[in-house]
């Protein structure tokens, strides 16, 4: 159980890309006030707001190379000391290995905490691969639609916005997303086996439609908070 006071919860997402992490974490957050953290946007606001780590963060990018994962999980701190992440937090994108996984138990140990709760999106790699690449967004308001399974309700018009602008990823083609679910099966599904053993993994069949997802997925996160 997670004290929503002085322990938030702090729940990690897994699942290769296009299995709709992005959009459960969002009715996640609408739901129980979590707050979703992308390591991505996390580099970038620590970069922009100077802090010390996204300082370290800026002089490795600009020399091209990798952020390390130290300096990750600095900001990563930084970020879970703020307000509005009393309630709890949502990790998308971190970690992707083990050894992050045994970091981020290391972190959260200093300050208290652990992982409550892990849920693995579990999907099928041939449709997932249709799926990805058939999705495409409003370049107005970030809408997400799809070429078989979410048109707009009037052809050319976002039905958000009202917007009729269109984009698509360059990488969003059968070809990546192949390359992608492989990389995934090979890096990050191990954790699957580590969090498992930890006693907090979870699974969702996330080949389901959104709702039933929600549902499964909100009914696990309530076993947590309860």
């Amino acid at each position: 159980m997670a004290d929503a006071t002085t322990n938030p919860a702090v729940l990690i997402l897994l699942g290769p890309p296009g299995a709709g992490k992005g959009t459960q974490a969002r009715m996640l957050e609408e739901t129980f006030g979590f707050v979703q953290l992308s390591t991505g946007d996390l580099l970038r606001a620590a970069v922009a707001a100077g802090t010390e780590a996204g300082k370290q963060a800026k002089a490795v990018m600009s020399a091209g190379g990798l952020v390390s994962d130290d300096i990750v999980l600095a900001i990563l701190k930084d970020r879970m000391a703020d307000p509005d992440t009393r309630k709890g937090v949502i990790l998308d994108g971190f970690p992707r290995t083990a050894g992050q996984a045994e970091a981020l138990d290391g972190l959260l140990k200093s300050t208290g905490q652990r992982v409550n709760s892990v849920i693995s999106m579990e999907v099928e790699d041939a449709p997932m691969i249709a799926r990805v690449a058939g999705r495409y967004t409003c370049a107005t308001c970030g809408e997400g639609y799809h070429d078989a399974f979410k048109q707009p309700a009037k052809a050319g018009v976002c039905d958000k916005c009202g917007g009729t602008d269109f984009k698509r990823r360059a990488d969003d083609n059968a070809e990546t997303a192949g390359a992608r679910l492989a990389a995934y099966h090979a890096q990050t599904a191990p954790l699957i086996t580590y969090y498992k053993g930890l006693g907090v993994l979870e699974t969702v069949d996330a080949m389901a439609n959104i709702a039933e997802v929600a549902t499964a997925m909100q009914a696990a996160v309530a076993r947590v908070m309860a």
